[in-house]
């Protein structure tokens, strides 16, 4: 992706992997491959490989770079997690385009993400002496307060997800003192504010980043591909709650459609952000190229 700028505002991107993935058949489980074929004809020729059939996705994280502070908005999936296959692929692309980045683990000012799944909050700790620790050790990091308990909860019942998500990326940062817990009014500065938009995960928040009279939205997980949004009813085996999902989907294509804002989705492959735009009584994905 390449450098958006939004007033004051600058906007990169981290790649950890990218590539042929999923099917859509094995994402979605309404998935009917007559209406999918008709739309893969005409969807950009990046998000879907015709050799594998599967959807080309992406997982990255943005660097937001605001006047006064530098944002991470979700971290990927991390190291030493000991994450099941297919999620244990060679993580040192992230650190690599980290440093090509210019950035140091220091200089991170804010940790943010937009859920607790495990390709999202990874890199927040390393493995270090047998202990997890923050990464970024001037960070504070920024979880909703919700999604937060809601992972506290379901690990303490003895459900954890893959990796053990809370115990290792997220109560470490509490114990360092490192932690923000905060509610869907959150604000860090003028320039980066939250949309809530449950579905996918119990409290999962856009970031909405503006600034002279420019918008862009880090839309996380709100959709994992572009047919999510020509079809929103689309969930995916992952969503908490597949109701609250759709209508989040709706209710955010509706408030951005035909309009400047950029979009930013978490998992789209290069150039990754785009627009949302009319298709007929529906909407589409335009790339910004």
């Amino acid at each position: 992706m390449r450098t958006l700028i939004i007033g004051d505002v600058t906007i990169t991107s981290i790649i950890e992997r990218d590539g042929p993935w999923r099917t859509p058949q094995a994402m979605f489980p309404a998935y009917d491959p007559a209406i999918g074929a008709e739309h893969l004809k005409t969807l950009a020729p990046e998000v879907f490989d015709p050799v594998t059939g599967q959807m080309v996705i992406t997982y990255q994280t943005f660097v937001v770079r605001t006047p006064r502070h530098t944002v991470l908005v979700d971290t990927c999936t991390g190291d030493h997690k000991g994450y099941p296959a297919p999620m244990d692929f060679d993580k040192q692309p992230w650190l690599d385009n980290f440093k090509k980045a210019g950035l140091s683990f220091e200089a991170i000012t804010h940790v943010f993400c937009t859920h607790l799944h495990i390709d999202h909050c990874g890199w927040n700790t390393v493995l270090r002496d047998g202990r997890w620790v923050p990464t970024f050790p001037n960070a504070k990091y920024i979880f909703h307060k919700g999604e937060y308990a809601a992972w506290e909860a379901l690990t303490k019942a003895g459900k954890s997800p893959p990796g053990n998500v809370w115990t290792y990326n997220c109560l470490p940062i509490v114990e360092a003192g490192q932690a923000l817990l905060v509610d869907d009014t959150y604000a860090l500065d003028e320039t980066f504010t939250l949309i809530p938009t449950p579905g996918h995960s119990p409290c999962h928040c856009c970031v909405d980043i503006h600034s002279k009279g420019q918008r862009a939205i880090v839309t996380g997980d709100l959709m994992h591909h572009a047919l999510q949004v020509r079809v929103p009813e689309l969930y995916t085996i992952f969503d908490t709650d597949t109701a609250a999902g759709i209508s989040s989907r709706h209710r955010f294509f509706e408030s951005v459609v035909d309009t400047p804002a950029v979009v930013l989705p978490v998992h789209f492959p290069n150039p990754t952000a785009g627009r949302i735009t009319t298709l007929g009584k529906g909407y589409d994905y335009t790339f910004l190229r």
